[in-house]
């Protein structure tokens, strides 16, 4: 099959779908990829690395280049409501695969696949079982976000992260408060502990306690606790228990030199965990990372894509597709995530005469979003129902 890897548009994107190293082993497996000229660029590949892979790297300029390709890959751009992209020149029946955001809030990149028939599957719809850990690519670029929010974190903090004892005398380590412990979270902990910080973390999930535990944090016990979904993720907390959430972490926020916030519900607005008051209780030189700024933050004061900085001096971060700034392993990670999901379609008889995908098959099932004219995923078929309608 032809798998065409385009070059991403869309704002603070470096990263690539496909590497030059998962691109050989697809043509070693008799596939053939075509790679846009400079898709690599942004994160560190060049187009003779794809060449040297035995890829055919085809001018942009060319805007039919993508109509004979089966397969478009990509990380985050679909709109093909355009000419000025180039899955609006796949042909009807060809695939999509990318990180498609089926619970986001855009509609006319999902209206226009529907519109163009094409098949699309949301990598970040990929299921938390462990068959599919490979594919998980929530779980890569989260790892990528807490490592590099850790660094963000004492870069801006103007003070020592270890404990340093000096003929003038000792420096205190750092203290770093995490908020959440999944993927992100616990990358998180795991770097700051290695840098020397005395890490706490909280989580309203009591089951992930050990796995803070063996990182060298300590977990923070309050009175607050949540259960897990089929896909790992807290549940929401009714609004009683969220402020007594939001009260219990008064004292070990301001008590914090750095505070890493990764809670998110998938579909929903990040919740509120650092209020306005609790940033204003913060010393001097404090240092915030906001890793819910896509979905809006999780602190009140945090500007999605910006740098604050509050009369108190608290610096807060809220940094948009964080994982783009280490684009070279970001991209790496990724697109081995995409080659072991392709080779999944590949093994069910995905191009084969007479075979083709397992519907029932729950990877197919749980990622598909459109597929023949039709939006297959619910919760976005229920939304952009919606939208039509006005409501």
């Amino acid at each position: 099959m032809i798998i065409a890897v385009p070059r991403e548009r869309g704002p603070r994107e470096k990263r690539v779908a496909l590497i030059p190293e998962t691109a050989g082993k697809l043509i070693k497996a008799g596939h053939v990829v075509w790679v846009e000229e400079g898709a690599g660029t942004s994160a560190g590949f060049a187009d003779q690395q794809y060449r040297d892979a035995g890829a055919q790297v085809v001018p942009g300029s060319d805007p039919d280049w993508m109509k004979e390709a089966d397969i478009g890959v990509t990380v985050q751009t679909i709109d093909a409501s355009t000419e000025a992209s180039p899955f609006a020149y796949l042909r009807p029946g060809a695939i999509v695969i990318g990180m498609l955001g089926p619970l986001s809030a855009d509609i006319q990149g999902f209206e226009s696949l529907r519109e163009r028939r094409l098949t699309a599957f949301s990598m970040d719809a990929i299921p938390r079982i462990s068959r599919a850990q490979s594919m998980d690519v929530l779980s890569s670029m989260s790892t990528v976000a807490g490592y590099r929010a850790a660094l963000i974190g004492a870069e801006r903090l103007p003070r020592f992260f270890p404990l340093l004892m000096t003929a003038a005398g000792t420096i205190t380590p750092a203290r770093v408060l995490i908020l959440g412990a999944g993927v992100a979270g616990l990358q998180a902990i795991a770097t700051t502990h290695r840098l020397g910080a005395v890490v706490q973390a909280f989580d309203t999930r009591p089951v992930v306690r050990e796995q803070v535990e063996s990182l060298g944090a300590s977990f923070l016990t309050l009175e607050v606790q949540s259960q897990q979904t089929q896909d790992g993720y807290a549940q929401a907390l009714a609004e009683d228990a969220h402020q007594l959430e939001v009260d219990l972490l008064s004292k070990p926020v301001a008590e914090a030199d750095v505070v890493i916030t990764t809670a998110l519900i998938p579909g929903r607005p990040a919740p509120v965990l650092v209020t306005e008051d609790m940033v204003m209780s913060m010393r001097y030189g404090a240092v915030i990372v906001d890793l819910a700024a896509e979905a809006g933050g999780n602190c009140e004061l945090s500007r999605p894509g910006e740098t604050v900085v509050t009369a108190n001096g608290v610096t807060i971060e809220a940094p948009l597709n964080i994982a783009s700034q280490l684009a070279p392993h970001a991209s790496q990670l990724y697109s081995r995530n995409v080659y072991n999901f392709l080779t999944h379609l590949f093994s069910m008889g995905l191009g084969v005469p007479d075979k083709g995908l397992d519907f029932e098959d729950e990877i197919v099932a749980r990622t598909m979003i459109a597929h023949d004219g039709q939006i297959t995923h619910d919760a976005l078929a229920k939304r952009m129902t919606g939208v039509r309608s006005g409501e």
